[in-house]
């Protein structure tokens, strides 16, 4: 049982509204000291060594026996003992964190250690397509609320988004900030001060995003077809050689909906990996084909590989849509799940080989994409699964997991081969945290005096190891497939021990030699053939950047007579899905930098561009080749530092990378002190700048080998000049055309 926490005092007690400032309240949760002191964790499990994990059950979920088994994935067996349970409130004896205190303290996240909170929301709307930035400013004593039958007096964010949308022409969509509820005890007729202070709970309520930031266009985007959604997810597929697996989980009366590629042979995931959904159109219209490959590796890191027989017919322009019928495929979902049987024929084409739960309702049911038919099968709980824990405190928790299962998996696919070898990894003990220590990296012996394994060599870690991934495996082969996602794919082979020319290119300073391989090794030579530059390679899984010496086939032996071969496959493999490497060629779809500058402007950030010119180490398998960029949003004035180094292959990348994380962007520009008010811009429409693609590679081309950072702000653009040691401002000008002019470059 979870400890109580102490009973705090009222949230809050009063609050200034101060007019050009903004309204500032004490933090409740640690009463203005910044500190808070909780129960430790310990507390949670009573003065017990061992003890059983158990969390808090669903409000909606009835007692239930403690002989009762689990029913779902997520809870552990009910049988523990009462009188164990009822000494939950006391500390460990031998608490390493509280010293059986029983408490512990630390700073207070709420106020951001400040003793104060800020009662204040802004609502900031941004044409992308015209620069056109309007905000809205939400204090006590402003707020206008309205009343609403079912939470009494609200204040209508939502309404207020419309109104600045409206006011700089962008096409409202998808969700926004949610109605502010004000405290049941607030009326209209009470007296300023007690409305005020009524209203700066309420705000303070919301002070995880005090910002509200939405983009948007002129036009409002189409939307998403489910049914042509589903039909490329399938295709890609068929020409990946993947599951594409929907699932549907349902715990405590909700449903929640995944859609994932999965290797054949992939166990179904623990816990709700999904989220909540309306049904399947509605989670259709949330998975792209990227968003449905992110943790494949994760998911297939224990399945087991086998060679590919591709035979897919020729093919030319896109993959022909897979019909399906949408309303016939969530239903034989829904049935399972919900403890209908289904065994008999597939209206889809495909073939039923689920069950029916035994004892009422199932915890899921499954559709899985492969050989051009669905499979459908319900999820049934598995044996369960006694897991030791050690926790910070010092006990050992017991955990108890009921996993799941398929009720009956779908045959293996056509196109499956021979199984994959494989060796045992050599860093790693199977069943426990035993992992090659860090003092043994890159083959030096392990020292005697490490702290971790005390010369023993190998030393427990919470990571997976980093030779295998925690597969436990190193494949004798590995397949490389490359792919548009669109209707091209090239499947490779690599096997271990293939005797290849290698010739030697370079020595590490260590002595090790580097060699390169042939051409079929180098995944840089297939980009052309896929119709991208190398520079755009990434891992499906992530879009995580290639490494050089995988696109360009550079090896470090470890000694002059080790299998190049067997060596690239070691160092590209570990924790690949079934020994499989899926690499995305697709040039990354994104704005254009200027217009991230305008919008950047706009909001009174400053969008900081920094470029790295090395293409002069070219040809050198020792050193970083090209350019690298960065993108990224910042609150002005913009103070770089010598540890910011740019680190992307394009700047395509870069901006992709800028714009996955546009809210942290905007988390950072709120000011630390309450004091402070949020920003609140403002900025009519405005043209679209220049391109400063070209004159920045100009620029870093001037001084090569060195970080150059540029930042477009309302006041123009200013060059850093990054050194050994320090960072000094270059040049500063109201463009950039003409701080180029300044430092007499062309």
């Amino acid at each position: 049982m979870r400890a109580a926490r102490p009973a705090r005092r009222a949230l809050l007690g009063a609050a200034v509204v101060v007019s050009d400032r903004a309204t500032v309240v004490v933090c409740a949760e640690c009463d203005g000291s910044a500190v808070r002191v909780d129960p430790c964790r310990c507390t949670r499990y009573g003065d017990r060594f061992l003890a059983a994990d158990e969390p808090p059950r669903a409000a909606d979920d009835p007692p239930r026996a403690a002989d009762e088994p689990p029913r779902n994935t997520d809870e552990p067996s009910r049988a523990a003992d009462e009188p164990a349970r009822a000494s939950a409130q006391a500390a460990y004896r031998d608490c390493v964190v509280c010293r059986r205190i029983g408490q512990v303290a630390g700073a207070c996240q709420h106020c951001r250690r400040t003793g104060r909170r800020r009662a204040e929301l802004v609502l900031t709307v941004a044409n992308l397509d015209t620069g056109a930035v309007a905000s809205h400013r939400l204090r006590p004593g402003g707020l206008a609320p309205r009343p609403d039958r079912a939470a009494g007096w609200v204040v209508d964010l939502p309404a207020r988004v419309r109104e600045l949308a409206a006011t700089v022409g962008v096409a409202v969509t998808g969700d926004g900030p949610a109605p502010v509820v004000l405290p049941q005890q607030w009326r209209p007729d009470l007296p300023a001060e007690q409305r005020y202070v009524l209203e700066a709970q309420a705000l303070v309520a919301r002070d995880r995003v005090p910002w509200w930031v939405l983009t948007g266009r002129s036009d409002a985007p189409p939307p998403v077809d489910p049914a042509a959604r589903l039909a490329e997810l399938c295709a890609v597929a068929n020409l990946l050689l993947l599951d594409l697996v929907i699932e549907v989980r349902r715990q405590a009366g909700w449903s929640t909906w995944d859609i994932r590629y999965e290797v054949p042979g992939s166990p179904v995931g623990t816990g709700l990996t999904g989220r909540s959904a309306d049904g399947l159109p509605d989670a259709l219209a949330r998975t792209d084909v990227r968003r449905a490959l992110d943790g494949l590796a994760a998911r297939g890191r224990t399945a087991p590989a086998y060679l590919l027989r591709p035979e897919l017919p020729a093919q030319r322009g896109p993959l022909r849509p897979v019909p399906v019928d949408l309303d016939e495929l969530e239903r034989r979902l829904r049935n399972p799940a919900l403890g209908g049987s289904a065994a008999g024929g597939s209206a889809l084409g495909g073939s039923a080989i689920g069950g029916s739960a035994v004892g009422g309702e199932l915890p899921g049911a499954q559709a899985i994409w492969r050989d051009h038919r669905w499979w459908h099968t319900s999820l049934c709980p598995d044996a369960p699964v006694e897991e030791l824990t050690e926790d910070p405190t010092g006990q050992v928790i017991r955990r108890v997991r009921v996993p799941l299962r398929r009720d009956t998996p779908p045959p293996p696919p056509a196109w499956q081969g021979e199984p994959v070898p494989w060796r045992p990894c050599p860093d790693c003990v199977p069943g426990t945290r035993l992992c090659a220590c860090l003092c043994t990296l890159g083959g030096r012996p392990a020292a005697p005096d490490c702290a971790a394994c005390s010369g023993a060599g190998r030393a427990p870690s919470v990571l997976s190891c980093h030779t295998c991934g925690g597969t436990h495996r190193l494949y004798r082969t590995l397949t490389v497939t490359l792919t548009d996602l669109r209707h091209r794919v090239i499947h490779l082979a690599w096997h271990a021990g293939t005797p290849e020319p290698a010739p030697l290119v370079a020595t590490q300073p260590g002595g090790r030699p580097v060699v390169q391989l042939p051409e079929r090794y180098r995944l840089a030579a297939w980009a052309s053939i896929l119709g991208v530059r190398p520079d755009d390679l990434t891992e499906a899984d992530g879009g995580f950047e290639l490494t050089q010496d995988l696109r360009d086939g550079y090896v470090t032996l470890p000694s002059s007579v080790a299998d190049p071969v067997t060596e690239h496959l070691d160092a590209a493999g570990p924790g690949l899905p079934a020994g499989r490497l899926i690499v995305a060629a697709v040039h990354p779809t994104v704005p254009p930098v200027a217009e991230l500058i305008r919008h950047a402007v706009g909001l009174d950030l400053a969008c900081v561009i920094q470029v790295w010119d090395l293409r002069a180490n070219a040809g050198d398998p020792l050193r970083i080749r090209g350019r690298r960029w960065s993108v990224e949003l910042l609150p002005t004035p913009v103070r770089p530092t010598v540890d910011d180094v740019p680190y992307h292959p394009s700047v395509e990348a870069a901006v992709a990378y800028c714009l996955e994380y546009l809210d942290t962007a905007y988390d950072r520009a709120v000011p630390v002190d309450p004091e402070q008010p949020l920003p609140a811009p403002a900025s009519a429409a405005r043209p679209l700048p220049a391109d400063p693609v070209p004159a920045l590679e100009r620029l870093a081309a001037g001084h090569p080998g060195q970080v150059l950072t540029v930042a477009f702000t309302r006041a123009g653009c200013v060059v850093h000049h990054h050194d050994d040691d320090q960072v000094r401002p270059l040049a500063h000008a109201p463009d950039l055309p003409t701080l180029l002019t300044t430092l007499r470059l062309p």
